[in-house]
């Protein structure tokens, strides 16, 4: 059971991944979680405000259970599949510690030094969640599907555009943590 809680090699998680896109190619499905959000306004009834959201939302119902076994398998693995750690370099734990103040890098998923409740009354964090989630969800739809959706997904298929935003979003990412990231923090 130990060999569970630790990270699975590449040459375990990426077959199984690719096994994943073959059947879904096979069965003439694609998958990706940001179509969900989609899906779930169209379900809500948001059809009748815009027609963006007016197709067939049963085809896609699918995708919707990957969401939720996403959730439940993501819930089900932490809680009794992990020992809460996470390993990472330790120069960048010694970087996140001494530049940034953030000191249970490698002790915990989620540092209490960024995600601690009580971070949430400062109103430059707020700015920063609500713009940052404003941009990836906007992102996200607008360049038709999130990062993973277009790395997985768009490559897996040949999709010359998900090639174009996968490219895209390691320059961004790398302007992000380079230039901006900085400044905030």
């Amino acid at each position: 059971m130990e060999w569970i809680y630790e990270p699975w090699p590449w040459y375990v998680s990426g077959p199984l991944i690719a096994a994943t896109m073959f059947v879904l190619l096979y069965t003439g499905k694609q998958f990706g979680m940001s179509s969900n959000l989609r899906t779930m306004c169209s379900v809500g009834g948001a059809g009748q405000a815009a027609e963006f959201f007016r197709f067939d939302w049963k085809k896609e119902r699918w995708n919707l259970m990957v969401v939720l076994g996403a959730v439940l398998g993501g819930f089900f693995a932490s809680t009794y599949l992990s020992n809460n750690t996470v390993e990472i370099n330790t120069q960048l734990a010694d970087k996140l510690s001494n530049e940034y103040g953030i000191n249970s890098a490698g002790e915990a998923y989620m540092p209490p030094e960024i995600f601690a409740m009580e971070n949430l009354g400062d109103p430059v964090v707020l700015f920063v969640l609500i713009t940052g989630g404003f941009m990836v969800g906007f992102g996200a739809r607008y360049a038709g599907g999130c990062t993973s959706g277009h790395a997985i997904s768009g490559l897996s298929n040949l999709q010359i555009p998900s090639l174009i935003a996968v490219i895209g979003f390691f320059i961004g990412g790398l302007i992000m943590i380079h230039l901006f990231y900085p400044l905030i923090f």
